[in-house]
């Protein structure tokens, strides 16, 4: 027996202003969210990539090939309503963030990661006026409680679909500061990706490369650059 499959039911797709945000319309009607509520997006140029993404749909729904679509259905779904927790989440990784650990040796990988996470812990530390400390090893360094303080108020600062797109840019790495260094232009998302991949791209090059985990590597990437995307879509 075939699995079911949603298919492509509208003829046209098209966009509106309303009172409350920019709609994406199929056929005239109003697209919702899964949980059926209106697909609300704060700005034209979301809701025209949205749209795109509908249009582009050949025969099957693929939610796979529509992540604007997706994460905006996350932004009213799942962060909206608990907004505080998914905010204190992110804020927490910056009392473990990756910059602030590093390896011992050898001394090409500590010279690697120093080259790399230097400059964005000094962006930290004058930009958003959090300085982090650095270790090397894995034995936990405590940080200044105002800085986390200060990374959390940024976290905290923004609004929902901000905060989804902020998201996969912290996790994914393990860093709110990659995180927060590509929301405000510091770097790019296959920046911040690449500089989350020092040990293991060091690793590599030293005992070569596993294709099982290139392929994570790659749909990480692609995760990233989605967001970042979804982010700058929704600045307007």
């Amino acid at each position: 027996m075939s699995e079911w499959k949603a298919r492509r039911f509208w003829a046209s797709v098209a966009i509106h202003d309303e009172a409350d945000g920019w709609s994406v319309l199929l056929d005239e009607r109003p697209l919702r969210t899964p949980g059926k509520q209106p697909l609300r997006l704060p700005t034209e140029a979301l809701a025209l990539a949205v749209a795109q993404e509908w249009q582009a749909v050949q025969e099957v729904i693929d939610p796979n090939a529509m992540p604007l679509t997706r994460a905006a259905n996350s932004a009213i779904e799942k962060v909206v309503p608990q907004f505080d927790a998914v905010a204190a989440m992110l804020g927490d990784y910056g009392g473990t963030d990756l910059l602030s650990y590093r390896a011992d040796a050898p001394e090409a990988l500590v010279r690697a990661q120093a080259e790399g996470w230097d400059p964005l812990i000094d962006w930290a530390a004058t930009e958003l006026r959090a300085p982090l400390r650095i270790t090397h090893g894995v034995i936990p360094v405590p940080q200044d409680p105002v800085a986390l303080l200060k990374l959390r108020a940024e976290v905290a600062a923004l609004d929902p679909f901000g905060l989804t797109a902020l998201h996969d840019l912290v996790t994914l790495p393990g860093s709110l500061i990659l995180g927060l260094a590509v929301i405000r232009g510091r770097i790019d998302a296959e920046t911040a990706h690449a500089l989350s991949r020092i040990d293991e791209e060091f690793q590599a090059q030293r005992w070569g490369r596993d294709a099982e985990a290139d392929e994570a590597a790659a749909g990480r990437l692609a995760a990233m650059r989605d967001s970042e995307r979804f982010w700058l879509l929704s600045r307007g």
